[in-house]
């Protein structure tokens, strides 16, 4: 897999074709598995981290899953191709920025990720455009099983699967959804939503997860402990609530249009018109306006773009993605420049396509 390939397509999470795709971004089971031979990845010695990597590798190369991989040894890239990885959803940045022996191994159309010395020993995500949690479930269930098979978890017959973090005990599953709610946060109801949420036990997080920040108004839904509940308890706990979500906004957008039109067209187009035409913009400004815009299409308030060249815009306007793309690194300064000149032009060939 050549890193450079990806930057001209779109992530999993961007694809935009699965169900409630103009809501939910994205549906990701996450799996946290340790070898019972050695210690956790922050008491293991750099030794021990590098035979954990070692002996993972190999036997990946024994089952069926490990053929359709590429195995990328995370030491051995530059810390922009590990940023650009982290923007496609495929490592964390806690992964990213860790030293010492790590990998991550990654199918072809971005599904499947088996993190390799993160904070556990072996994560193993899956992860499908729109909702489709049990369908993600089933895939990344398969993908552990044939794992398993050749790797001995650390298990205990009382407790589930020993991870790392204690909340992770048990199942060791993260199931989350990424969901897009601009309407619900113009509304100011968003604060409601998750004050709710907490209280049955779903975490909230931002774009990049755990400590971080919710970018153009997509946040990501998780369960946040595993101790004591099956799999299929934990995804119908997500999966049940996440229509609710879907139903607050799509209520929030029609509120918008039936009291606030003109306001929001406003929004929506002063949104616009910024990125058409501005000469230097940050990555969390184009991520807040193309949140706006995103919203516009789905409303029909401009009709001169998709909803796919959004997504593609999104992804394809952050930092590590945008250096790929130019082929250079960047300075802060000179990449909001890049990206102005990148969204210029991408929206004046949209403009020449219509005439």
């Amino acid at each position: 897999m050549k890193l450079d390939a990806l930057t001209t397509s779109n992530g999993e999470w961007l694809r935009g074709t699965g169900p409630e795709a103009d809501i939910v971004m994205s549906s990701r089971v996450r799996l946290a598995r340790n070898l019972a031979q050695y210690p956790f990845v922050g008491r293991a010695t750099e030794q021990e981290r590098t035979e954990v990597e070692q002996f993972l590798h190999s036997r990946l190369t024994q089952v069926p899953v490990g053929g359709k991989l590429e195995y990328l040894d995370l030491g051995e890239l530059e810390e922009l191709d590990r940023q650009f990885l982290v923007e496609r959803q495929l490592i964390s940045r806690e992964h990213a920025e860790a030293v010492g022996a790590r990998a991550v191994a990654i199918d072809a159309q971005e599904q499947v990720s088996l993190m390799i010395n993160e904070e556990d020993h072996l994560r193993i995500q899956c992860m499908h455009s729109g909702l489709d949690l049990h369908a993600v479930w089933d895939q990344v269930s398969a993908v552990d099983d044939e794992i398993e098979s050749v790797v001995p978890y650390a298990f205990h017959d009382r407790w589930g699967y020993l991870t790392a973090c204690p909340t992770n005990v048990g199942t060791g599953i993260r199931v989350s959804v990424m969901l897009h709610l601009p309407a619900l946060v113009i509304t100011r109801q968003i604060d409601k939503v998750f004050r709710s949420l907490h209280k049955i036990s779903l975490a909230v997080r931002g774009l990049y997860g755990e400590g971080s920040q919710a970018f153009g108004d997509f946040y990501q839904i998780s369960n946040q402990t595993t101790l004591g509940r099956t799999e299929q308890d934990l995804i119908s706990q997500v999966a049940d609530v996440v229509p609710v979500l879907i139903d607050y906004e799509r209520r929030a957008r029609d509120f918008l249009l039936q009291e606030t039109e003109q306001n929001v067209h406003d929004q929506v187009s002063r949104a616009y018109g910024i990125l058409r035409t501005a000469q230097t913009i940050s990555a969390e400004e184009t991520m807040q306006l193309l949140s706006r815009v995103r919203m516009g299409v789905l409303l029909g308030l401009i009709d001169d773009i998709d909803v796919a060249g959004i997504n593609q815009l999104l992804v394809r306007t952050q930092p590590a993605h945008l250096q790929k793309l130019r082929g250079v690194e960047l300075e802060t300064k000179d990449r909001n420049i890049e990206r102005a000149r990148y969204l210029r032009q991408y929206f004046e060939s949209k403009a020449a396509d219509v005439n």
